[in-house]
């Protein structure tokens, strides 16, 4: 039986030295989400060469990393910058536009679901230094789901805002990088921010939409709230039936799920209340 214990201990050191290569592939895994920057890759994508490298390496740090520094600040520049840039922009080009038209028209181009767009179209999300393990799911989840949308859900999807932020991030940078050059970023950003929504592809919002559409045929519109109990919404139209929108994560994006799908219905139903 003693002959037997060399093989027996042998057979134990090596299912240590692979339980110690699954931990060592875990950890792995885990620092996978801090993958150093490839600075000279994302400037192509840019096709803008920074002076300043640390500008682009705080761009891409998210504060989930827990550094020193993070793209916060740079996310508030941005996020102004471009709002700037769109009311430019779209004041010469819309000249017998109103106010409240521009307003939304900026707005669509500038909100989260469209920037998170951005990111994903030219690769940013690929060099975020980040430790939020859900967000490759989120990400992933995000570009299937906007294939239905080509160019915004308005409020259909769930965006990762991790994205959005990134992209004003960088925007942010690249200003501060061309000594506050709002004609830098706009020639830098242009093309990479197409497809722009333009006036002819402004669509409104769903919920917004489905009252508009009631109000002018003196119908009565109902949402009943079940989304703490199966994340739904049902819709009724006259106390009739006309959708339901469910969605686990985000309880708005049940509420503009259940109007959408009232207004593919609708039509359908005015028709046969008009008969």
């Amino acid at each position: 039986m003693k002959s037997q214990e060399p093989l027996l201990n042998l057979q134990h050191l090596c299912v240590n030295e692979k339980a110690n290569d699954s931990s060592v592939e875990s950890t792995k895994k885990t620092e996978s989400f801090t993958t150093p920057l490839s600075l000279d890759e994302v400037e192509v994508i840019l096709g803008y060469e920074f002076k300043n490298k640390q500008l682009l390496e705080e761009a891409f740090t998210d504060a989930s990393l827990g550094e020193d520094f993070s793209n916060e600040r740079l996310e508030y520049v941005g996020d102004s910058v471009l709002n700037l840039l769109f009311t430019k922009d779209q004041y010469f080009e819309y000249p017998d536009l109103s106010p409240g038209v521009l307003t939304r028209l900026r707005a669509a181009n500038v909100d989260s679901d469209k920037l998170a767009r951005v990111a994903v179209k030219h690769g940013f999300h690929r060099f975020l230094r980040h430790k939020k393990p859900l967000l490759e799911d989120q990400i992933r989840q995000f570009s299937e789901e906007i294939r239905r949308y080509p160019l915004h859900s308005n409020g259909l999807v769930d965006v990762p805002k991790a994205l959005a932020d990134l992209v004003e991030s960088i925007i942010g940078a690249v200003f501060i990088d061309s000594n506050s050059s709002i004609d830098i970023v706009w020639k830098v950003f242009k093309d990479l921010l197409e497809p722009i929504i333009r006036r002819e592809t402004l669509k409104i919002h769903p919920v917004t939409q489905l009252y508009e559409m009631c109000q002018k045929k003196n119908l009565k519109v109902k949402f009943v709230d079940l989304w703490k109990e199966s994340t739904t919404f049902d819709v009724f139209v006259d106390d009739q039936f006309v959708g339901r929108g469910s969605c686990r994560l985000k309880k708005e994006i049940a509420h503009n799920r259940a109007a959408k799908d009232a207004l593919d219905n609708i039509v359908r139903i005015l028709d046969k209340k008009d008969t």
